[in-house]
């Protein structure tokens, strides 16, 4: 299932499972202290701030109108439809972790470019790494 690029969603799958080494087991109340003091120490996101933007417009839309394709072609083609959408997610995911890669690149340039990093722009990325994270895990 690829979308020309070679790419599914089962080759990120494996790829990532390539990549990551489990963490230690850590008991229920060990990790259950463990993510009540991440969540007191995380700046979030006020209700009058927007979530961050994943795409560029054009990106979206692009992604949008890919899908709209694909789906409107399920009726006629469901098999072909149902591969190009998994080659679409792949595309999609592999293009969210470059413009998180990006990000990180950004911040490494400005932390060799100052010896002295604020505490406010550090707390703007972590928010902003904070709104993705949970937009990530509302989908």
């Amino acid at each position: 299932m690829t979308d020309g690029h070679g790419l599914s969603t089962s080759d990120m799958a494996a790829a990532a499972d390539r990549r990551t080494d489990a963490p230690p087991e850590r008991d229920e109340r060990d990790r259950a202290d463990h993510e009540t003091q991440q969540a007191r120490d995380v700046p979030t996101q006020t209700a009058e701030e927007p979530a961050a933007q994943l795409f560029a417009d054009e990106e979206h839309t692009g992604f949008r109108t890919r899908w709209t394709s694909i789906q409107s072609g399920f009726v006629d083609e469901p098999r072909n439809a149902v591969e190009e959408a998994d080659a679409l997610v792949a595309s999609v995911m592999k293009r969210l972790a470059e413009v998180f890669a990006e990000e990180r690149r950004h911040l490494e340039e400005h932390w060799e470019k100052s010896d002295r990093v604020s505490t406010e722009e550090l707390r703007i990325a972590m928010r902003r790494y904070h709104s993705f994270f949970e937009r990530l895990l509302a989908v």
